[in-house]
């Protein structure tokens, strides 16, 4: 059952194409959440994505300690050929009638040239490129803090927080799996590296890695599994599969389901919630755009990723629960603590 507090189903002016977006809650903050573009088999395939991908961005900002709830827009789109900046536009009129509940800024399927558009209709939106004022490509502060959480998670797991000679298979080398491939290159991990495009055979070679079928990928010998492509790779079917100790990527939605985090558990995978890994460019935008905090500042706010999965991975294992139930119970004690608080007069 999703709980919502509005979603927006609205029929395009210019594009003639549905604009989604579901507001998942305010109760931090204003919502923020990206703008996704994708071709989607019906329109209501895309509704579902935004619900689930909203409720996500809910649970990170809480964990990640940001003053904002979770929202999602997505255009379900049809084909690939669409008038690009019709779209935009009327995603932009759609978050300027939300007055301010909602900001939204990259995803799947657009850019920060793209916000830079949606700038247009409404002030509400986050990573414009650095050359227009904004914070620019939060891809690469994505990478960064799953970098961070895999340090955290190498030291849970292994005793120490060097990559060295680890061995990592990133699933998906778009924009954040291609920067965090070359993260982990940089600090000395073996490589296996995936994607349904063969194009990307040349990123591999760069990094001395080999490319292999996702399904290869996932089924591999190694010790951390890296999901960086779409979602709902980690379902009952796969996980006896895995060979891996340990899964952490951007990945949204990783899970089919959250019973499917007790078999990982079960097996003794241990599993970082793709909400908690992923945080890196929420956190670096909405510190410098939303919250005035420097670039600097903002840098140590997603390198504390890292102190943040290292604490639920302590809090999971003194508790003997999964980490998704120790994030969980995380961003529900943020959560009730604002609406007490809220209650007794105080602020967010």
């Amino acid at each position: 059952m999703f709980e919502h507090e509005q979603v927006v189903i609205r029929t395009g002016a210019r594009s003639g194409l549905p604009v989604i977006i579901a507001l998942h809650s305010t109760v931090l903050g204003p919502a923020l959440g990206g703008c996704r573009l994708a071709v989607y088999p019906h329109w209501t395939d895309g509704l579902t994505d935004a619900l689930r991908l909203s409720a996500a961005m809910t649970l990170k900002c809480a964990v990640a300690g940001l003053p904002n709830g979770g929202g999602k827009t997505v255009v379900p789109l049809p084909t690939d050929a669409v008038d690009r900046r019709a779209v935009l536009l009327d995603v932009g009129d759609a978050i300027e009638d939300l007055g301010g509940r909602y900001g939204t800024g990259p995803d799947v399927g657009t850019s920060p040239d793209d916000m830079l558009v949606i700038g247009t209709r409404t002030r509400h939106v986050a990573c414009r490129p650095v050359s227009a004022g904004g914070s620019g490509d939060s891809s690469t502060h994505t990478a960064a803090g799953v970098v961070a959480a895999l340090h955290a998670v190498c030291a849970s797991v292994f005793g120490t927080p060097d990559l060295t000679g680890r061995r990592f298979a990133v699933v998906g080398l778009g924009r954040v799996g291609a920067d965090v491939a070359h993260r982990l290159s940089a600090a000395g991990a073996t490589l296996l590296l995936s994607d349904v495009d063969p194009a990307r055979q040349a990123l591999a070679a760069s990094l001395g890695a080999t490319l292999v079928p996702p399904e290869t990928a996932l089924q591999s010998d190694v010790d951390v599994l890296v999901p960086a492509a779409l979602g709902g790779v980690l379902t009952p079917a796969t996980v006896p599969l895995l060979r891996c100790r340990a899964i952490t990527g951007p990945a949204n939605n990783q899970l089919d389901a959250d019973t499917t985090a007790d078999l990982l558990h079960a097996r003794g995978i241990t599993w970082v919630p793709d909400h908690v890994a992923s945080a890196g460019g929420v956190a670096y935008a909405a510190s410098v755009e939303l919250h005035g905090a420097s670039p600097t500042e903002a840098a140590s706010r997603v390198e504390a990723i890292g102190t943040t999965v290292a604490t639920l991975l302590d809090t999971a294992t003194h508790a003997g629960i999964t980490p998704l139930a120790a994030a969980h119970a995380l961003a529900a004690s943020r959560l009730s603590a604002t609406v007490i608080g809220a209650d007794r007069g105080g602020t967010r």
